[in-house]
């Protein structure tokens, strides 16, 4: 089964590349913010649980979040592979989420990290912004601040699965389609390494 992390932040073209990858080699997507709203329209008891969270506007807890992540691999026992996408963000879900794929006798195959300047991320947000009306890409500050967010939280995931030796730092930078290469690259040298 080949699992993938795509990792990278924000605006390094994480959703553009899963959806190329989906595509290319069968994969299903997990995302859990598609999950967590899926399993709260579905009126589910995990979907009830994150709805007490979310209405008191606190974080849905990690093993909420890995109990959705469990029931979509569970719904998709012919799966070929998942992608995981936002998901994990720290290294507690990181753990989690390894010990979860215990139960499924897999494992997460590589980490693809999309590596961008996050001068050129700034720029490609405010463009995006402009484009699509997303009002968080609109303000250099908030982006900057978002960042920062994710260097300080999601970054320290990249030694977590470099100490696996299952980290790929990826150039994310330069045409979809050179990147994409980049990172079938790096999968298909999996099936053979």
């Amino acid at each position: 089964m080949l699992n993938i992390i795509i990792f990278g932040p924000p605006g390094a073209g994480k959703g553009t590349q899963s959806e190329k990858l989906i595509a290319k080699y069968s994969l299903q997507h997990i995302s859990t913010g598609d999950l967590l709203r899926a399993e709260r329209n579905a009126g589910t008891p995990l979907g009830n649980t994150a709805n007490e969270y979310i209405s008191k506007g606190e974080l849905v807890p990690d093993d909420v979040v890995i109990g959705m992540v469990r029931n979509f691999m569970a719904a998709h026992p012919d799966a070929t592979g998942f992608i995981f996408d936002g998901f994990p963000r720290t290294t507690p879900q990181a753990e989690a989420l390894d010990n979860m794929l215990l139960e499924f006798n897999t494992s997460i195959s590589t980490v693809l990290g999309l590596e961008v300047e996050e001068d050129e991320l700034v720029k490609r947000l405010v463009l995006r912004g402009q484009t699509s009306g997303r009002v968080d890409d609109q303000d250099e500050d908030t982006i900057r601040n978002r960042f920062r967010e994710y260097q300080n939280k999601t970054l320290p995931l990249q030694s977590f699965y470099q100490q696996q030796a299952k980290y790929q730092s990826v150039k994310g930078i330069g045409e979809i389609d050179e990147i994409f290469a980049s990172l079938c690259s790096c999968i298909d040298g999996l099936k053979h390494g």
